[in-house]
């Protein structure tokens, strides 16, 4: 019997040898991959680890959408992403790019936004008529153009910082980019009808005065944004106007803030700071305009400044052959004004009342109906227009007139320094003729 056991245990020793030596080669070949691994992990940490010192910090990462960015108008009310703002805001670089003089001939010709023809035909109406006119007589002068024609679509308004606002959100405020003479003490008057007098700044609507210790008032530029929020909060205040800084379109529309601002004329608002601050005697004792506007080139295309921001030094990228910087001032100038919640036009104030109480929330509009003029004390005028009765017309009854007051070479050399804001006017008077007769107020 151990005969037969003897071959079959010689057989099963020489498989478990096979077995075996099978196993261990593949350990070996196992160590050796884990090893030769372990080698090239180590040497790539390594090498990465040398690599950093050649990382310059801050990394330049993609910056995520602000609030302000992620939420619109267009987002809120599902506004069709086709419009016309495209076409206007080209149609505006292009005419910026031109020499002042050929920009203004064609603004004159060929009326590209359609508000000069409105504007007359106004003025006509309410001087016939004697009175301002009712919503459906505007919208026979303007009538709402097609959505592909419209400067304000898409909206790129944020509704929930002006529904915020209305809702009396703690924190939230207004903020009036004031254009000097351009009916801003206006608005300050109506902003005092309709705010609790604890909301109120006691300046005109400024509420640096008070942060400076009477020193400075409408200079927001200069405070950070936390700095802002921060006063704004623990006063209560409900307003802060910005008179004599640009809007800064790096970080002011980060806010919790609505936005408003209010137009008018460019030649009109230059002489009429002339004869508010030199003629009235207001702190300019230059009498003669010729004088006082070469000194005044801070005052040169003012409104394109203002919403455009550029950097220091920019002044002379305003005029001759800086075409490429001057499409630029404009397309960022037309795109802040596209983000204010409120445009109005001083000579249009008396139609402003829709707009006002659907964006703010304000009910007391008897201000827009009123002419209001700062530091009145100081030069009364006697020109019979303390009523806002005509329009339009009562405005230009209390104005001077460029062209009686101005000889030719003058008209034409101011008319000139301000061609790019005579451009970024007709932008603003449509965008608030656009909001006026395209809404269904009725309902």
């Amino acid at each position: 019997m151990s005969t037969h056991r003897r071959p079959a245990l010689r057989t099963a020793t020489r498989n478990s040898t096979i077995i075996e030596t099978v196993f261990l080669v593949g350990l070996v070949v196992v160590i050796a991959v884990v090893f030769y691994t372990y080698q090239i992990i180590s040497s790539s940490i390594e090498g990465k680890q040398h690599d950093a010192a050649d990382i310059s910090f801050p990394l330049n990462l993609p910056k995520p959408p602000s609030f302000s960015d992620q939420l619109t108008l267009r987002d809120l009310h599902d506004t069709p992403t086709r419009g016309g703002y495209g076409h206007f805001s080209r149609l505006a670089q292009d005419l910026a790019s031109l020499p002042p003089n050929e920009t203004l001939q064609k603004l004159k010709d060929e009326d590209p936004f359609g508000t000069r023809t409105f504007d007359s035909l106004l003025l006509e109406q309410e001087t016939q008529l004697a009175r301002v006119l009712t919503l459906q007589e505007i919208r026979q002068l303007f009538p709402c153009p097609d959505e592909q024609d419209r400067i304000t679509l898409p909206d790129s308004r944020n509704e929930q910082r002006a529904r915020e606002f209305r809702e009396n959100k703690r924190g939230t405020f207004l903020f009036f980019q004031h254009l000097r003479k351009a009916g801003g003490t206006n608005f300050c008057s109506l902003a005092e009808k309709n705010l609790p007098p604890p909301a109120k700044p006691r300046y005109y609507c400024m509420p640096d005065m008070e942060w400076t210790d009477n020193q400075r008032a409408g200079y927001l530029h200069d405070w950070s944004n936390e700095e802002i929020i921060r006063r704004m909060e623990s006063s209560g205040y409900r307003i802060a106007g910005n008179e004599w800084e640009n809007f800064d379109v790096a970080r002011h529309f980060e806010l919790p803030a609505v936005f408003a601002t209010s137009f008018r004329k460019p030649l009109d608002r230059a002489l009429s700071q002339f004869r508010f601050e030199c003629i009235e005697d207001r702190g300019c004792k230059i009498k003669d305009v010729h004088r006082w506007w070469d000194k005044r080139q801070d005052l040169y295309n003012v409104y394109t400044k203002t919403f455009a921001d550029p950097p220091i030094g920019a002044r002379q990228f305003f005029r001759g052959s800086y075409a490429k910087e001057r499409r630029k001032f404009m397309e960022t100038a037309i795109d802040t004004l596209s983000k204010f919640h409120l445009v109005i036009c001083m000579e249009w104030l008396a139609y402003a009342g829709p707009l006002v109480t659907s964006v703010l929330g304000w009910d007391d509009l008897s201000a827009l109906m009123t002419r209001v003029r700062p530091h009145i004390g100081q030069a009364k005028r006697d020109d019979g227009q303390d009523k806002n009765a005509l329009g339009s017309a009562s405005i230009k009854k209390a104005s001077w007139v460029p062209e009686e007051y101005l000889d030719a070479d003058q008209y034409k050399k101011m008319s000139e320094d301000l061609a790019l804001d005579e451009i970024l006017t007709d932008v603003a008077r449509r965008m608030f003729l656009e909001r006026l007769v395209c809404e269904n107020w009725e309902q």
